[in-house]
């Protein structure tokens, strides 16, 4: 594995109000996000949360999207930071620095790959920040050589598309979910993946063969409303009941670009915040999500940085579904 498209955390990054820097109550995340070096030998830790930023839209461009995602991670943490810290000194943030897009995008996917196993080796919740799609892969592949080896692993995906596209002139921003395919099946395993939000106008009818002939689980955009919300829900509670652990993932064009217009590949008629919202809560209850990330937060087609705005929460909605009775401050 190797981590030569690593970038090391950066100073200045997090910031946000001061309210009162000597009570845990009125802390904000920029007032206790630690950095951590991935590049230095691994000093198990754990009981924490480590962000790892995907600052590579070289797949978006390949695959003729919108360029801008590069910046989404600054952006998403720009948002992060303000947040407040509901949580004990016993739970950690970290942020592990980034992954630049410079030498390629395979180049980025296996150092991807490499930064997640070593913080999941070092005992923290890998939360990935993006940055185009093509991050799945590298994201998963790093969960393969570490959760994989001793759990049945699977994807919980949020978007508007199925990311199958062969990856035959090159990995991009499509592709993620068929190099993943590639690689079970050169192992003898499969492909487990649930995709929700998915847009007929966005995928190929050859892309829903393909999807078929994978055994892949979707859930159409159009069936998703408040009052179907329990039939989603049993879909999402089937695809976890055959397996240990699941890798969540929101690619930010599952919802309606009135709510987030800075994506790749805008969505007009997506899915809610709340939605998404609700729905990662509840896979989230399910004790199985053992990592995270969200994509295509691209700052050049935000308005107000709403885009952002909207990927921080899924963030802090996660951080805060996973704190144990014990770790919470009230």
């Amino acid at each position: 594995m190797t981590l030569d498209a690593y970038v090391p955390p950066r100073s200045g990054l997090w910031s946000g109000r001061v309210d009162d820097e000597n009570v845990r109550e009125a802390l904000r995340w920029h007032q206790v996000v630690e950095r951590l070096d991935l590049r230095q030998p691994p000093t198990p830790g754990g009981g924490g949360f480590c962000f790892i930023g995907y600052g590579c839209d070289r797949g978006v461009e390949r695959n003729l999207g919108r360029p801008g995602a590069a910046r989404g991670p600054d952006a998403i943490r720009g948002q992060l930071g303000n947040l407040p810290v509901g949580f004990s000194d016993t739970v950690s943030l970290l942020d592990g620095g980034d992954i630049s897009g410079v030498g390629g995008v395979e180049r980025a996917q296996e150092a991807l790959a490499a930064a997640v196993a070593r913080i999941v080796e070092q005992g923290y919740f890998p939360v990935v920040l993006g940055g185009g799609h093509d991050l799945a892969f590298g994201h998963w592949l790093g969960l393969e050589r570490t959760v994989g080896r001793r759990r049945r692993l699977g994807v919980l995906s949020f978007d508007a598309h199925f990311d199958l596209r062969p990856a035959t002139a090159g990995a991009n921003s499509g592709t993620s979910f068929s190099q993943i395919a590639e690689h079970c099946r050169a192992d003898g395993g499969e492909l487990r993946y649930l995709c929700i939000g998915v847009q007929r106008s966005a995928n190929t009818v050859r892309l829903f063969h393909r999807a078929e002939e994978l055994g892949v689980g979707w859930v159409l955009a159009r069936d998703i409303s408040e009052p179907r919300l329990p039939e989603v829900e049993a879909r999402i509670d089937s695809h976890l009941e055959g397996l240990d652990a699941v890798y969540v993932t929101v690619c930010a064009d599952v919802m309606s670009s009135a709510f987030a217009p800075g994506v790749s590949a805008p969505q007009p008629l997506g899915l809610t915040p709340e939605t998404v919202l609700h729905l990662l809560k509840h896979a989230l209850a399910s004790g199985k999500v053992v990592s995270f990330d969200v994509a295509e937060v691209s700052p050049r087609f935000d308005s107000d940085n709403n885009t952002a705005k909207v990927a921080a929460i899924f963030v802090y909605a996660l951080v805060e579904a996973l704190l144990s009775p014990e770790q919470r401050i009230r």
